[in-house]
């Protein structure tokens, strides 16, 4: 039983970056707009938020400012897809690329060239009065760190926004119609603006939360292929916000026990160990691509004045 729960605490936190990206991820696919962008604006969150944080002392500021500067490039392409109708797919990749030159940049801009990298409190576990006392459970769900919390609170938000209000049926309504969204006369170019900025914004605070729970300090690979995986896991939950919390449980699971197997040093290349999540994923998506289901018109580029939505 000790063994359970210690796997289970330590794959709680781990969850939190998948959650975050992927619901920033469905966010803005709910509305049609596809957003591949993840790995970049990841790395571009962690190291804002670990160069802000080391500067002000604050890891809630640090995390405010990932949300900032990943939200404007999701503006970026916001503005690009609903306004000037440029390819979602294309725009995504230039931003990619655009945040990971920019996080490397800003960097060697204010840190430079250093024999010892520089290091930020990691946050503080903030266990709940009275939950964190049951037997397991307490230990597993209600002793971590407030981003912990956080991140289940906004995934129930948006499950709650989506499907149990009437303002988040016609949110869905523009990913699968625009068109007769619109003809509704919901604002279709607004729903796709707020929604891209702030699942970029979520998907910034996902790559800071990396450095200020795990090590302290920022490194170029340190996200490590989780922006990737994000997108698999919003096409394995089939783009719905609580069938995303059981991918990222999945993956932090397999992330969480691919790092115990190389601890334990069980005689299998590391190499093959960090591969673990990835060829999971593969796997997971080859039988579930058939059943999860993708808004009808995602990544596709809406013109009210055209009879057709490209």
């Amino acid at each position: 039983m000790g063994e359970i729960t210690e796997f289970l605490t330590l794959m709680i936190p781990a969850m939190v970056p998948f959650l975050l990206a992927a619901q920033g991820t469905v966010l803005s696919g709910r509305a049609g707009v596809f957003n591949v962008s993840q790995e970049g604006l990841m790395v571009l969150g962690a190291a804002v938020g670990f160069l802000v944080s080391f500067k002000v002392g604050s890891n809630t500021v640090g995390l405010g400012a990932a949300f900032a500067i990943a939200a404007l490039f999701g503006l970026v392409l916001a503005y690009m897809t609903t306004q000037l109708r440029l390819d979602q797919f294309v725009v995504g990749l230039a931003l990619y690329f655009a945040a990971l030159g920019a996080a490397g940049l800003l960097y060697r801009e204010v840190i430079g060239v250093t024999m010892e990298p520089p290091l930020i409190p990691t946050l503080d576990d903030y266990p709940i009065p009275l939950l964190s006392k049951i037997p397991f459970l307490g230990e597993v769900l209600f002793d971590h760190d407030l981003v912990v919390y956080a991140a289940f609170l906004i995934s129930a938000v948006i499950y709650w926004f989506m499907y149990k209000t009437r303002s988040g049926l016609a949110f869905r309504s523009i990913g699968e119609n625009p068109k007769a969204a619109d003809s509704l006369g919901i604002n279709v170019t607004w729903a796709r603006t707020w929604s891209t900025v702030v699942g970029s914004g979520l998907v910034g605070v996902a790559g800071a939360y990396l450095p200020m729970v795990y090590t302290g300090l920022y490194t170029e690979g340190m996200v490590a292929g989780r922006g990737w995986l994000v997108i698999a896991l919003a096409f394995l939950g089939g783009w719905r916000p609580h069938l995303v919390v059981a991918g990222a449980a999945f993956l932090a699971g397999m992330e969480v026990l691919a790092l115990r197997a190389q601890v334990a040093g069980i005689g299998i290349p590391h190499q093959f160990v960090l591969m673990l999540p990835y060829v999971a994923t593969l796997l997971v998506m080859v039988f579930a691509f058939r059943w999860a289901r993708q808004p009808a018109f995602l990544g596709r580029n809406y013109d009210r004045e055209s009879r057709l939505v490209g």
